[in-house]
């Protein structure tokens, strides 16, 4: 039993903490109880601040070293306690560590798309999400704003909280700044620290600052995008009914292969009836004919021909060789390359004499 009564008033006479979790804000060393031993040691590491609370009031506040607790480095405590004569009887007091290096990489994104008038494209809802870090800088403040007596403090614990305001903060700022929804990629960082700039007088005022804010997508709905996409095909195609001729062409070789091609032609017979009849009916409400009235015949001009420039023999006036003898019927101008009648003496594009 007297082991057990030693064990219980046993002091403390070293604090110090090291996390291993990677996501603790605040952390409350142990005492079990017991006091806290005049002249104990304290060790505070790079990334951590002690917070020291006396009857769940904040004393003193202790960034990195290592200390041995007295009167002198303890004012606050001192002052509270009324130890006005260098008091150095062990004391009760609650230990709280701060950890306060940066925690990144923690995520945001909008819950319901956030509306928006677009100079190009009218009213427009978009959709984002990214990544921030946050970072305790005022220990104290967080303690007295956030914590309170929770004696493991977690990220988890306030990152809801975080994103309701780093998501109000961005809507805000991306509906005032007018930028089109085209050329939003393009200005992402500016847009990042505009926000965090926007969002850290709030957010300070629990002890806490964005340390960096990532815009990593702004996207519109998929119908939309679908119909953007649909539009820049639309330009790179130009000519639609060139496009639409090119199409069909390629596609009568695909509908051979597969058994199609009967229905492919017979989907053509049917557009160019459907023309005809269309032509028919409209030939038969015109006004300047009568039922009975018979189209024109239609004459076919007779072939022209020229007689060959060797052998005399006719053949037709395009043709480049004569059909009977083989001779050529036009030749190439070798001053200016143009095309003129086999035996002419002058070129008749810059005069140039070929004989």
């Amino acid at each position: 039993m007297g082991i057990l009564s030693f064990i219980k008033n046993e002091l403390i006479d070293i604090i110090e903490w090291t996390d291993d979790s990677g996501d603790i804000l605040v952390w409350r060393f142990p005492d079990q109880n017991h006091d806290i031993k005049m002249g104990a040691k304290l060790t505070v590491r790079e990334g951590q601040a002690v917070v020291f609370l006396n009857e769940g009031q904040i004393a003193d506040v202790f960034s990195p070293g290592l200390y041995t607790l007295n009167t002198q480095n303890l004012p606050v405590l001192t002052t509270l306690r009324s130890w006005k004569y260098g008091f150095e009887s062990p004391f009760k007091a609650d230990v709280y560590f701060v950890n306060t290096r940066n925690f990144l990489d923690r995520k945001w994104g909008t819950q319901n798309p956030i509306m928006m008038r677009d100079p190009e494209l009218g009213a427009v809802r978009l959709r984002a999400f990214g990544t921030y870090g946050i970072r305790v800088t005022d220990p104290a403040a967080f303690m007295r704003q956030v914590v309170g007596t929770d004696g493991c403090f977690t990220t988890d614990e306030i990152e809801g909280q975080l994103r309701s305001m780093i998501v109000s903060a961005f809507s805000g700022m991306l509906a005032k700044s007018k930028i089109a929804t085209l050329d939003l990629a393009a200005n992402y960082r500016t847009m990042g620290d505009s926000s965090r700039e926007a969002m850290n007088p709030d957010i300070q005022s629990y002890g806490l600052t964005i340390t960096s804010f990532v815009i990593e997508n702004i996207s519109l709905p998929p119908e939309v995008e679908k119909m953007l996409d649909i539009r820049s095909q639309m330009g790179i195609v130009g000519d639609m009914g060139r496009f639409t001729q090119f199409q069909t062409a390629a596609s009568i070789p695909e509908a051979a292969r597969s058994g199609g091609a009967g229905e492919f032609m017979g989907m053509g017979a049917g557009i160019a009836m459907g023309q005809r009849m269309a032509q028919s009916m409209a030939a038969s409400f015109s006004p300047t004919e009568t039922s009975q009235a018979q189209p024109a015949p239609t004459t076919i001009p007779p072939e022209r021909k020229r007689a060959c420039v060797q052998c005399g023999e006719l053949t037709p006036e395009n043709a480049k060789f004569c059909s009977e003898c083989g001779a050529p019927q036009e030749t190439a101008c070798p001053q200016c390359k143009a095309k003129v009648k086999a035996g002419t003496k002058f070129c008749s594009e810059c005069g140039q004499k070929l004989a």
